[in-house]
């Protein structure tokens, strides 16, 4: 026999080992949670290996309510692509949510008593991957329902403790429901028990980030639709399709952002989220408070609430919501953390499906492996390495980033940069499935840290440059898609599986290069006007001493003779405001 026939023998016969020593156990995967994070993860496992045995261990029997419930109502697209594509939800999708017309940001003018006088940051058109406005509880429903169509065990309780296996031992999970506390075996234990936490608690991997904002929010039982708070004809005219209350809409101020999510049902989601340093969380930890806090910070979004105010049927806090661990992922003890249970960052670009996606496909492949006999524990190590590492460089796109939301010029520029490189860079590996073969190419590791080098030095270019920004924007609109070359070529090179991915993600990293320079270089000829201002010429200074920076400029300079790109969405101070 030749090398590879006698590794295949070897691999089928300890399979088989495996597969008899598996069948004295109850289950081969013990999910603790009933949430998005737990209910997908099952469905995934279940395709990608339909004999594995699968308990899940919800909190709280399904149904459950549609309007009253968990936070988390928009996806972007990694995350649709996650539940239309992986899971095969489309036709639920389609038919149960709404599509969602991207993200948009009005920042403050005055008052904000005028919608139409806000300068206005989105999509003047539906772009062509379709993402949507998820209802959560009718989801969860429907996640529900398929996990039980296809073979998931599905049990009521809380999981109170694990027992972890020695060597290659089952686990025996504890579960109370009610007086009555039930055991019960498995192979591999995930954690996606949402903030209860339970093996961060049990193992002690619970780990602060330093990103403190804090949020509450509410459902009013009706439509609010920011596409009527204004009939000025120009603002109107802004949208060549769609509907503003198709898109995840925030009302953007210092230190502060307000959604408003338009959902199927017929509800809207209403929150606000704010850094303590500028909004403490006890102005509007009530449902009396928020709305006392929008009537002096919103007057126009408070207006609209209280005439529906007999519509408002929950209110929700959530208290320094983000937060990490110390590991996510264990190949050689056989547990995962998913969901809220590991990472949860923050909500601006509603990235939390995105990581249950991207940590349940990660997950999903180990555990496969691991129950056909492999040995994953290298694998799950890089795992682990490369969820956090990317989580952290994520974390930053937030952290001490809040003060910008008060700053247009500044924040417009960012949001397209923050979205340019979600899509060139997060969601072209996704949609490629890269993220679960780094273990099998290393050799891509040195790519990805260069790339999440260059994002980390762009989120501190931004808070820099809002540090010496002393003007505003006298641009009324910044449509961040059709007009701008570069934000359609990487929306469609996401769009599809690559043919030849090492090509096109060099394309996307020379290009999001020569965006960072075209962003350092137009900035920076800008401020070195200012002669009169001392702080700013010192951060002139540091920017052309800086070598990442200056590398970054002479690449645009470069690839913009030959390649170039669109320069409208930096947008100019005022000149006039600049000077008074």
């Amino acid at each position: 026999m030749s090398e590879e026939q006698r590794a295949a023998l070897a691999h089928r016969i300890k399979s088989r080992l495996t597969q008899a020593e598996y069948s004295t156990v109850d289950h081969d995967v013990s999910i603790a949670g009933g949430g998005v994070a737990a209910l997908t993860l099952a469905l995934e496992l279940r395709r990608e290996r339909p004999a594995t045995r699968i308990l899940l261990i919800e909190p709280n029997a399904h149904p459950v309510p549609e309007i009253t419930h968990t936070v988390g109502e928009s996806t972007v697209e990694v995350s649709a692509h996650y539940l239309r594509d992986r899971l095969g939800l489309g036709d639920h999708l389609s038919t149960a949510h709404i599509r969602k017309m991207g993200l948009r940001m009005f920042f403050s003018h005055g008052r904000n008593a005028d919608i139409a006088q806000r300068m206005e940051l989105g999509s003047s058109s539906l772009v062509p991957q379709v993402t949507y406005q998820i209802d959560r509880g009718r989801l969860e429903n429907e996640l529900h329902r398929r996990c039980l169509s296809e073979g998931v065990d599905i049990t009521v309780g809380r999981v109170r403790s694990v027992e972890f296996g020695a060597e290659n031992g089952p686990h025996t999970i504890a579960c109370q429901n009610g007086d009555v506390v039930t055991r019960t075996t498995a192979r591999w234990v995930v954690d996606a028990s949402g903030r209860s936490r339970m093996l961060p608690r049990q193992l002690d991997l619970k780990r602060a980030n330093g990103h403190h904002c804090n949020a509450a929010w509410f459902r009013v039982a009706t439509e609010i639709d920011v596409g009527r708070w204004s009939d000025d004809p120009v603002w109107q005219a802004r949208l060549v399709e769609g509907d503003r209350a198709m898109s995840t809409n925030h009302l953007m101020g210092e230190g502060y952002w307000v959604w408003l999510i338009r959902l199927a049902s017929g509800a809207t989601s209403v929150g606000i989220v704010a850094d303590p340093d500028f909004h403490g969380f006890d102005e509007f930890n009530t449902l009396e408070k928020a709305r006392a806090w929008l009537e002096e910070h919103e007057p126009q979004c408070a207006a609209v609430v209280a005439n529906h105010a007999d519509l408002i049927k929950d209110f929700r806090v959530m208290k320094k919501y983000s937060h990490g661990a110390t590991k996510v992922f264990d190949g050689r003890n056989r547990w995962c953390l998913t969901g809220d249970a590991g990472v949860f960052l923050d909500p601006l670009y509603s990235s939390g499906l995105d990581l249950v996606a991207i940590a349940n496909g990660l997950i999903t492949d180990m555990i496969v492996r691991g129950l056909d006999g492999e040995d994953v524990v290298a694998r799950g190590q890089i795992s682990d390495s490369l969820f956090r590492s990317l989580t952290e460089m994520w974390l930053a796109v937030y952290q001490d980033q809040y003060t910008l939301m008060g700053t247009p010029t500044v924040m417009s520029s960012k949001i397209i940069w923050d979205v340019a490189f979600y899509w060139g860079f997060v969601g072209l590996l996704y949609v490629n499935g890269r993220f679960t073969s780094v273990a099998d190419d290393p050799g891509v590791v040195p790519y990805l840290e260069g790339l999440i080098a260059l994002s980390n030095r762009v989120q501190r270019f931004f808070r820099e440059w809002a540090a010496v920004e002393r003007g505003s924007s006298s641009v009324p609109f910044v449509d961040l898609y059709s007009p701008l070359n570069f934000m359609v070529a990487l929306h469609t090179a996401m769009m599809g599986s690559s043919p030849n991915f090492a090509e096109q993600f060099d394309a996307n990293t020379r290009l999001l290069r020569q965006l960072a320079g075209q962003l350092v270089d137009t900035v920076l000829a800008e401020k070195s006007s200012m002669f009169g201002d001392d702080d700013v010429m010192r951060q002139v200074q540091e920017w052309q001493r800086d070598p990442l920076l200056q590398e970054l400029r002479s690449a645009y300079r470069k690839e913009q003779a030959s390649n170039p790109i669109s320069s409208d969405w930096i947008v100019a101070t005022s000149p006039v405001l600049q000077s008074s």
